[in-house]
């Protein structure tokens, strides 16, 4: 397979799967834009085994093989795209490929059923599954600081996403077994996710929304250390997500109804106003 076959293939995967984060990308260049098409596409087949139907312990090897690939891709298989597309991004880009074997890690978690019972516990969690991805994203972005800087301000702006996540799908994690918030949190305002309408619920999301928050306002200091482009891009994923946060603090029981979204119009205003240098 050629390359520019294998990088199509990866755009194509991106396009129709990445909702939110599509709307930022297409904002990069055509190398960047290809690059953080290709970091998308692996992580998607990595989420992809841990969201599946197999047995656990098949995602458990089909987890652990994924980590095998990420540390030998000077031979990648010659019929596999995205693994072709990911080792000719490690050749031409900084990318921290290893932070790949963090999103795993956070996967296996998912299959092993992990539950937190401090916000302490559950940052670690974010910064395995979303906080890698914005270091990973920063390889293909570069920046005009000091890297390691950068790295934690990407890894905060991670976390950020990831708290917006675990508040959006409360109901479908619930009924798939999974509950992400801390126990120490819902002991504190006396929550059972199995009630239909679970008292002091409101209370609960504006304390986890107030959380995320801050972990944004931490983020977007990343932006000024960004070409212009790539602040764009990290600018209209990031503000897709915050967009999103106020919806569901503004409607904390319509979490537990259906999956709360911004519409695609909506989308495209923030991604415009982001490729216009305003965040937020």
């Amino acid at each position: 397979m050629e390359l520019t076959e294998a990088y199509s293939e990866c755009e194509r995967i991106t396009w129709s799967q990445a909702r939110n984060f599509a709307y930022g990308i297409r904002l990069l260049p055509p190398p960047k834009r290809r690059g953080l098409a290709v970091i998308y596409a692996f992580a998607r087949r990595i989420d992809d085994i841990g969201d599946g139907t197999m047995p656990a312990d098949e995602k458990i090897v089909a987890l652990e093989a994924a980590r095998q690939q990420i540390l030998d891709l000077t031979r990648p298989p010659a019929d596999d795209p995205v693994l072709l597309a990911l080792a000719d991004v490690e050749r031409n880009f900084p990318v921290p490929i290893p932070a790949f074997g963090e999103l795993i890690d956070g996967c296996v978690a998912d299959v092993r059923g992990t539950s937190y019972q401090s916000f302490d516990d559950l940052l670690y969690y974010c910064r395995c599954v979303a906080g890698s991805i914005g270091r990973l994203s920063l390889g293909i972005f570069g920046t005009k600081g000091e890297m390691t800087q950068a790295a934690e301000l990407a890894d905060s702006l991670g976390v950020a996403l990831q708290l917006t996540n675990i508040l959006r799908d409360i109901r479908e994690d619930h009924q798939n077994g999974r509950v992400y918030l801390p126990a120490e949190d819902l002991a504190k305002f006396d929550i059972d996710l199995a009630a239909p309408s679970p008292p002091q619920f409101d209370r609960l999301v504006e304390f986890e929304a107030e959380r995320a928050r801050d972990w944004y306002a931490t983020g977007w200091r990343l932006l000024p250390m960004l070409d212009r482009r790539s602040a764009a891009c990290t600018g209209a994923m990031a503000g897709i997500y915050r967009h999103l946060l106020e919806r569901i603090a503004g409607q904390p029981a319509a979490v537990l109804r259906s999956r709360v979204s911004l519409s695609g119009k909506e989308k495209a205003m923030v991604a415009v106003k982001a490729l216009a240098g305003r965040f937020g």
